[in-house]
């Protein structure tokens, strides 16, 4: 009998050590695939927590799945995650109670692209022009896009919208001529792909006037201007080019335990050069910065990491 009841206690310790996250990611090509495979692999090797990345349509399809416990965690945007916890926007009426914030990870930088050869040369010559729309399956993306034209003087009445489901689409639809101006995230694979694949593409650059970033402001508050130099990793900037940018972040649900949420935040601090070799976009993740305030609440477990660091806020 005591020899079962080991077996059985064995059993279990060893299903739990065995336990897999689930990882929601956006499609593959994506930056946010990109992100939730670098992440995962320092899990693993950093933390000995093993996760299976998980690609959805988009975010819009995973934050639910994260909320009801269904996923563990995903990356997304800090508007996705102040529209979700607050039911605003596409989640009206609809809070996402359950989601957390682990870390804030890097800001993502973007603009709408055009072909290095095209007559587009800021973002006001885009009125008339055909651009991504509708985003079914991420629906942040179109205030993420209005919040860009603003910053040009353009409104969505002045563009023709063309709708796709997601970035992927939309990066497709470029390639194929079926749209005049894209957008994807600076430094992911797809846009590399892009670039090579038409002769090459060029960001158009926003203006860091008050006015200009007033007016980007009223569609995301808690978006910036920077400027960003050529790099081997930024295909469609030839020149220091004023982009927009804004927070990425890794979200958990509520019900993952305080010890794996410290695990993961304690990983993502101390590998920085790993993150890197995954993904280069990782040298603007700065570790001292992964508990910044958002417009949601940190989980408590790596709430619990960053207070031991000194960094918490």
């Amino acid at each position: 009998m005591k020899a079962l009841s080991a077996a059985v206690v064995l059993f279990f310790s060893c299903a739990a050590q065995a336990q897999v996250l689930g990882f929601g990611s956006a499609p593959q090509g994506s930056i946010g695939y990109n992100m939730s495979s670098a992440i995962a692999k320092v899990m693993a090797e950093s933390a000995n927590l093993q996760s299976r990345v998980q690609p959805y349509s988009g975010s819009s399809a995973v934050l639910p799945l994260v909320n009801s416990g269904e996923l563990d965690m995903a990356v997304c945007n800090v508007l996705e995650i102040q529209e979700a916890t607050q039911g605003e926007g596409p989640y009206n009426g609809r809070k996402q109670a359950n989601l957390r914030v682990l870390a804030v990870i890097f800001p993502l930088l973007s603009s709408i692209f055009v072909r290095k050869d095209s007559p587009i040369k800021s973002l006001a010559d885009l009125k008339g022009r055909r651009i991504p729309a509708g985003f079914s399956a991420q629906l942040t993306l179109d205030r993420i896009i209005d919040a860009v034209l603003a910053n040009g003087g353009v409104e969505r009445r002045d563009i023709v919208p063309v709708l796709v489901p997601n970035v992927i689409r939309g990066a497709d639809d470029f390639v194929e001529g079926k749209i005049d101006g894209g957008f994807f995230a600076l430094g992911a694979a797809k846009v590399l792909e892009i670039h090579k694949s038409t002769g090459g593409i060029r960001y158009l650059p926003l203006s860091d006037d008050p006015a200009a970033v007033e007016r980007m402001k009223k569609h995301m508050s808690y978006a910036y201007v920077t400027e960003v130099k050529p790099g081997p990793a930024f295909a469609g900037v030839d020149a220091p080019t004023k982009l927009m940018a804004y927070d990425y972040l890794v979200a958990v649900g509520a019900h993952v335990k305080d010890d794996t949420a410290y695990k993961i935040a304690k990983a993502m601090y101390e590998n920085k050069p790993k993150l890197i070799e995954s993904l280069g976009a990782f040298r603007g993740f700065n570790p001292e910065l992964m508990n910044r305030r958002m417009p949601a609440t940190f989980h408590p477990g790596s709430q619990k990491f960053y207070q031991e660091k000194g960094i918490a806020k």
